[in-house]
């Protein structure tokens, strides 16, 4: 990744890294690196939380929760070093040239095939007990398809839409118009977020459907889960290009990082439909 100069503070922004950091690396840049630390971080969290549960436990109850909410800030930390070291610099000193677009795109469409494996390991598992014996033995599966999933699923769907619009908007230079789709945007991934946490706690607390109760049960809140956590950051993403967005940061010309938080975001609504109807329809299909 190429580094912008960040030796200076142009209009009284503070970078968070300055040119050649750390020393001896010439342009390269840590900051993926961190990022990427801090989403192993996630993996090895949820393995010691699961170590530190049953009769006999292996390390203390409260090592895996913490590892992982440590895992999330740095992680968080990397993903804004990241975006501000590569972008906002660049645009604060308005060029009038998006450099390296082009390997930002390829850039994004090779993270979202690692992404495409990261799913596709969760959908292995649960094709492989659905292929079983239906449903698993001591299982209690709920009405998985009510009316929440289908109205998150909506607002998914027309969170897609609005993206979509308001970047067409920006191509257009209709200032006002993209920083609304953004912004109707950002509200319908929140809205669908805790769409999902009430989703969570109606089966949980009403439908005794919990996150131990089975291998289907840990099949479906391990891909939801997933799927929410991607949400999330694409949310946050959306966030940063909504308050970017208000200081004047795009043009027709200058996109990139809109460009590729969409195909992110239109990659996690892809998922999900694949989700609803393999993992909530698919699960109470009688076959």
């Amino acid at each position: 990744m190429t580094v912008t100069d960040d030796s200076t503070e142009e209009h009284g922004h503070h970078l968070p890294a300055v040119e050649d950091w750390p020393k001896g690396f010439g342009e390269a840049s840590w900051w993926p690196f961190i990022t990427a630390i801090g989403g192993a971080g996630f993996y090895i969290g949820a393995a010691l939380f699961i170590l530190g549960r049953g009769a006999e436990p292996m390390v203390g109850p409260t090592i895996g929760p913490a590892v992982f909410i440590a895992s999330v800030l740095v992680f968080l930390t990397g993903l804004y070093g990241w975006v501000y070291h590569a972008f906002v610099k660049h645009f604060w000193s308005r060029d009038t040239h998006e450099a390296g677009s082009n390997a930002l795109r390829w850039g994004m469409i090779s993270f979202l095939g690692s992404e495409i494996a990261t799913f596709g390991a969760g959908f292995v598992y649960y094709f492989f007990i659905r292929t079983g014996t239906w449903p698993p033995t001591g299982a209690e599966i709920p009405d998985l398809v009510g009316s929440l999933v289908l109205v998150n699923t909506a607002l998914l769907v027309a969170s897609s839409i609005t993206l979509h619009w308001a970047h067409i908007e920006l191509r257009k230079n209709n200032r006002s118009r993209f920083i609304a789709g953004l912004g109707a945007t950002l509200l319908l991934g929140a809205v669908f977020i805790g769409g999902q946490v009430l989703e969570y706690y109606e089966f949980i607390v009403h439908d005794n459907f919990t996150f131990t109760g089975g291998v289907f049960n840990s099949a479906f809140f391990g891909l939801t889960g997933l799927h929410g956590l991607h949400v999330t950051m694409g949310a946050v993403l959306i966030g940063i290009i909504f308050v970017r967005s208000l200081y004047g940061q795009y043009s027709p010309e200058r996109h990139v990082s809109v460009s590729t938080v969409s195909m992110y975001w239109h990659f996690v609504d892809a998922v999900w439909i694949f989700l609803v109807v393999v993992l909530y329809v698919g699960a109470e299909m009688k076959f």
